[in-house]
């Protein structure tokens, strides 16, 4: 009788309990809530200071890799039979055009004669960071690439001007004029500290001044944590005075006096691979005894 007492007793005091508590949840389910809530990851999160922005709600930006590479050949090269040297050169134009047909841009500039530090370079525009990379492994297993070096290299991308109105990265699309002048640019620090309607005004006169040399095309381009220099300028001319003028001209700028580094300079010519190549040796000039 006892025992039975005490069971009729803890059936009673089921319901009241329940009852205190204001909800219908079972004890067992009451405790695993519980323990879920003293799990941090289950809690909201919440931003600790400042403005938040999802990484969904910022708009990925799509430009254009742009990169410059230069090779100078060792002089030795040129004591090999002529049959080995033509067909180290056939391998290295077959690479160059292979490739021209599978990214946005691919050209050859000579500087034989101009420069003693490189005979030429190219001018490579691509999406695709990692075509810099395989393009490079294709050349370098060529037999020329046995005799050549890179003394400069440079790289930078496309990004929409702070000084105009655009809001997208312009793409390059060379002209096809038959020179190029190609240079790394840096700024002294303290352009970036002046107020933002000062730096305005100095890059509208800037803009001014180019704008009135009409055979001249500028390709800027951006190098901010990926390369030594801040920005790759390189511009198509019909002729290298033509840049020499406008040059001139852009020292009397206010933005000029901001400048920190504008060399290596180098003025190339737009000719074929092949063309580039026979210049390395003279096979294009050749006079047969």
């Amino acid at each position: 009788m006892r025992s039975s007492s005490r069971r009729s007793s803890r059936s009673r005091a089921a319901p009241s309990t329940a009852a205190r508590s204001g909800t219908r949840t079972t004890a067992g389910s009451l405790r695993r809530t519980r323990r879920r809530s003293r799990n941090p990851r289950s809690r909201p999160t919440r931003p600790t200071s400042g403005r938040c922005f999802p990484l969904a709600s910022i708009p990925a930006v799509s430009g254009q890799y742009v990169a410059y590479t230069f090779y100078r050949v060792d002089p030795e090269w040129r004591r090999l039979p002529v049959e080995e040297r033509a067909a180290g050169k056939d391998a290295f134009a077959e690479v160059v055009e292979d490739w021209a047909g599978r990214i946005d841009s691919l050209r050859t500039y000579t500087c034989t004669g101009v420069r003693p530090d490189c005979d030429f370079f190219l001018w490579k525009i691509t999406q695709r960071y990692e075509d810099l990379g395989e393009l490079a492994a294709a050349l370098n297993g060529t037999p020329l690439a046995g005799w050549a070096e890179t003394p400069y290299s440079y790289l930078a991308t496309t990004k929409a001007s702070e000084y105009t109105k655009a809001r997208r990265p312009r793409k390059i699309v060379p002209k096809g004029s038959p020179y190029l002048v190609v240079y790394p640019f840096v700024k002294v620090r303290p352009w970036y500290a002046l107020p933002e309607d000062q730096r305005q005004r100095a890059m509208d006169e800037h803009m001014r001044i180019g704008a009135g040399f009409e055979t001249i095309h500028n390709h800027t381009t951006y190098s901010f944590g990926i390369d030594d220099q801040e920005f790759m300028t390189a511009f198509e001319c019909d002729e290298p005075a033509d840049f020499m003028h406008l040059m001139l001209t852009l020292r009397e700028s206010e933005a000029s006096r901001y400048t920190e580094r504008d060399t290596p300079i180098f003025v190339g010519q737009l000719v074929d691979i092949r063309a580039a190549l026979d210049a390395l040796d003279g096979a294009s000039s050749r006079v047969e005894a």
